[in-house]
Order: structure tokens, then sequence, then C-alpha cells
């Protein structure tokens, strides 16, 4: 895989997270051809020094490498092959799929892929949109040691800790949803202990500066715990996100006939929360579903 103006980069996918990874990308000078269904996005990320595709087709003709951020493996499937976009690229490009699927879903989208004689990644984020912006992802990647290498300076573009989990497609999505798990159930376990505080009517913000200078505290509390407090927070990953993803980690589980009974709980709150409503709101928004319980 080379990449240049004559085999650039195709993005596919320029959402809350893929438009500023995309542009990471040409702010550390590699030629990108993105493409999103929003016309918008689309003219966003022109307005930052890419290049824009009317359609999927424009942006992977002759394109030396594909970064995929899309919702699902679904997606993938549809643009690879439904759009056709894999038999665009030159026959040595690399495929990278940067979003969360499941892994039994990634490692088959991979032998479909490798099977033309082209590379396959499956490097998924965590991050976030704050992550995204600041070109500080955690990047879990798994193929052959010589294609990390290859694609190592695309990656490092996007996110400042580049892993690479394994040689084969599966290990890059397993690891994901082994750090979900602990996001998902760290989350749902803050809002838990938030809104007991406030059941006995301590005062919430008090209650969070103890918690999180405590040995109680934790990443996603201090991070997401301001938001619970805050009526409309900024949303920088949605409920439904973690619906999603707390679903791939069970059905991870399932297929290794793991017990996951923390992560199943936490993913019956977020469905909860979603069910009233909030999916599109901010992660932290789980909190409703105590709420709901409580009474408060």
């Amino acid at each position: 895989m080379a990449v240049s103006p004559e085999r650039p980069v195709a993005f596919i996918g320029l959402g809350s997270m893929g438009l500023p990874m995309a542009r990471n990308l040409v702010r550390h000078g590699f030629p990108v051809r993105g493409f999103d269904l929003r016309a918008a996005a689309r003219t966003t990320f022109a307005q930052s020094g890419g290049i824009p595709a009317a359609t999927i087709a424009e942006a992977t003709d002759g394109a030396g490498a594909l970064i995929l951020m899309v919702v699902n493996a679904d997606q993938a499937e549809a643009v690879l092959f439904g759009e056709g976009a894999l038999e665009r690229l030159c026959a040595d490009a690399a495929v990278v799929l940067m979003a969360t699927c499941p892994p039994a879903a990634v490692t088959a989208l991979a032998q479909r892929v490798t099977a033309t004689g082209r590379a396959f990644v499956d490097a998924p984020v965590s991050g976030g949109v704050v992550g995204a912006e600041a070109g500080s992802l955690t990047i879990m990647a798994a193929a052959p040691a010589a294609v990390i290498a290859e694609m190592r300076p695309l990656l490092e573009a996007m996110g400042d800790k580049v892993f690479h989990v394994g040689p084969e497609p599966g290990q890059g999505a397993t690891m994901k949803a082994v750090n979900q798990l602990l996001c998902g159930v760290n989350l749902a376990a803050a809002a838990e202990a938030l809104s007991l505080a406030a059941k006995v009517g301590i005062d919430g913000a008090t209650a969070l500066e103890i918690v999180s200078g405590s040995s109680a505290s934790s990443w996603m509390l201090r991070d997401r715990g301001p938001r619970m407090l805050e009526e409309t927070p900024r949303v920088t990953s949605a409920v439904d996100i973690f619906v999603k993803d707390l679903g791939i980690v069970l059905e991870a589980g399932r297929s290794e006939k793991a017990a996951l009974p923390l992560a199943a709980l936490a993913h019956q709150l977020f469905l909860a929360a979603s069910s009233r409503g909030a999916g599109a709101e901010d992660d932290s928004q789980v909190i409703g579903s105590y709420r709901a319980l409580n009474g408060k």
C-alpha cells in the first residue's frame, strides 16, 4: 500500500468522529477523499482541505487505502460489496475498518477482502469525539505485523496510542469489546452512585467532588460525572452508542461462552434510557434510568 495524490486515502463516514479523524489525516499531509451521505459534512470536510466525493465510487476509485468509520458491520459490508468500493481500490490497497463491530462480523469481512489480494486492518478506536478532534485516539489494530508497519503513519495521524493487539482480524474488535465492557459498567456504576447521593439529599456537585478525589475515582466518573449534573449536556457519545456497543460485548461473550453479568445489567440500563427517548442524548444521561427507578 502506498498513498499518493494519485492513490489517495478514501475515507467513508464523516460523522461526529469520522470528520475530525479525516481532518487530522489532511493536517498530516495525506491526500484524502471523503464521502458522507450528508452534503453538509462533505462541505465542511472540503473547508478543512479535504477532497469531497459526491459518491462512494468517486471516493474509492484508485485509492491506496480505504478507511471505514461507519455505524456498523452491515454498513461496512454495503460499502465494500454492495456499492462496489472494494473492487475500485488499487489492487494492493488496504481496507481499515475503524468502526465498532462484532468480532465474528469483522473476521468474515476480512476474509472476503483478503481473498482479493488486498490487506485488511481491524482497527477500532476509543476516545470519543474529544479524542478524535485532538488526534489522541487509542487505536486497537489487528493485522499481520508487516501490514501494521505500513499503515502505522496513517493510524498515528489519528491516534497517539496505536496498539498492535494481534495478527488476526477480529482481535481488534474483541479488544474494543473489552474496553467498552469496562466503560459501560463504569458509567452505569457512576450514575448509580450519584443517584444514591441525590436520593438522600446530598448536593450533586459536592458528592461528585468527593468521589472524584477519592479511591472511588475513575476516568469515566471524572469525564461523565459533571455532565450527569447538567440538564442538557453536550453530546460527546450518545446513549444509543452504548446500547449498540454493549450488545456487541454480549455477543462476543456468547460466542466464547463467557459469562458477563455486569455488562448485561449495564446494557439494560442503557436500553431503559433509550426507550424513554434519551437515545440521542449524551451517554451520561443513563443516570435517568436510576432517577426513573428511584422516583427522583
